[in-house]
């Protein structure tokens, strides 16, 4: 599977970043971005990484795995924006803004102006002055969007099992922020933390729903 997402990248002649977000669509949590830039694509790299895929297709363990490769095999950077930030500007430009921060700051560890990013969905970077490219279904598309899914995943999977922590009620180290039916019922039982995204939760049309800030 990785040689054509490899190749796919390759196609481009061109220094390639790609970028993916996780978090857009649970009711609780930050959202993250990584952005990945793979400098030296052989057959050792091929081998040590011929699982990588679109994130949701692979078991935590093989993420957590991958995570790990990919932090030693590239250039890297994992970047947040708060439940603040998606409730001021909305989480689609949140998951962007988050996109957009971790790919300029591989870009200043790189050094170099000759490249192209590769965001995963259907929109592109506003007020980013790099070429780029959105790529529909692009974290099982291109090798670069791949790895920048499993960082974003495994690194916001991890915050959300700390704030499990905190917080046990919601069930945030089984559901990572997402409206299950567990969250939903501990929801209408607990009210809402600092970490729920307020506007969001408001809006979900369920009637069991009793919020309180």
């Amino acid at each position: 599977m990785s040689d054509k997402l490899f190749k796919f990248d390759k196609n481009f002649n061109t220094l390639v970043i790609g970028t993916d977000e996780a978090g857009r669509g649970p009711g609780a949590g930050p959202v993250y971005a990584a952005a990945v830039y793979f400098p030296n694509v052989n057959s050792a790299l091929l081998k040590i990484l011929n699982e990588i895929n679109d994130s949701k297709k692979l078991t935590e363990t093989k993420r957590e795995e991958l995570y790990e490769l990919i932090k030693q095999n590239t250039v890297y950077s994992i970047q947040s924006s708060t439940v603040e930030e998606i409730e001021k500007m909305n989480i689609l430009q949140a998951s962007l803004n988050t996109m957009k921060k971790a790919c300029l700051d591989v870009i200043k560890q790189i050094d170099k102006k000759d490249l192209i990013v590769l965001i995963d969905g259907n929109k592109l970077i506003p007020n980013f002055n790099y070429p780029q490219k959105y790529i529909i279904k692009g974290d099982a598309t291109s090798a670069s969007i791949a790895a920048a899914s499993i960082l974003a995943k495994v690194e916001r999977d991890k915050f959300m099992c700390e704030l499990h922590n905190k917080h046990p009620q919601y069930g945030w180290d089984r559901n990572k922020g997402y409206l299950t039916q567990e969250h939903i019922d501990a929801i209408s039982q607990y009210g809402l933390t600092k970490w729920h995204r307020k506007k969001f939760v408001r809006n979900i049309n369920c009637k069991q729903l009793s919020l309180t800030n």
